[in-house]
């Protein structure tokens, strides 16, 4: 195995990720959740650009750690939350859940190690915002717009749930 710095800059990375989804998984306060979830979400734009896709890990940083960060912490602000108590896990369960995420990285670790991908000279860095953009507006023009429609209806249809709430809140 050869420590490259790109090897070093990935491995970083990608503990960033892992780190950012385990943490949202076991925080209890829901915006300190969306926080670790845009760590995870800026470091696997960061395995993008290592990977020559800067126009995937742009749309990343802009789409996935703005917008549906934003309208995640909308969500939470706007809708009513219940201050209940989550019941306490135990120990046993808790070490059992750990011997069980070792387990499954060990086994994705030795699926991997041996794993020869062969290497081949491709152009698919050069110019690919370009050809994404040639892609996108030809061959896929159709799914491309239907995604846009589909957007709006659901644009649409939580500002009509959100009316319908407010009108049963100022009913009671």
């Amino acid at each position: 195995m050869i420590f490259s710095g790109e090897f070093l800059a990935f491995m970083g990375l990608a503990l960033v990720a892992i780190i950012g989804g385990v943490l949202l998984l076991n925080l209890s306060n829901v915006v300190h959740m969306v926080v670790s979830l845009i760590f995870t979400f800026i470091a696997i734009a960061g395995i993008y650009v290592l990977l020559s896709a800067e126009f995937v890990a742009a749309v990343q940083v802009l789409i996935y750690s703005g917008a549906i960060t934003i309208i995640m912490l909308f969500g939470i602000m706007l809708t009513k939350h219940d201050d209940a108590e989550d019941p306490q896990i135990g120990k046993w369960r808790k070490l059992i859940l750990f011997f069980g995420i070792l387990g499954f990285a060990f086994a994705f670790y030795i699926g991997i190690y041996n794993f020869n991908i062969e290497q081949v000279p491709t152009t698919l860095h050069e110019n690919n915002t370009m050809q994404i953009g040639k892609a996108l507006y030809t061959k896929y023009i159709i799914p491309f717009e239907l995604t846009s429609v589909l957007l709006l209806v659901a644009l649409v249809g939580s500002i009509v749930l959100a009316k319908n709430d407010k009108k049963e809140a100022d009913n009671k």
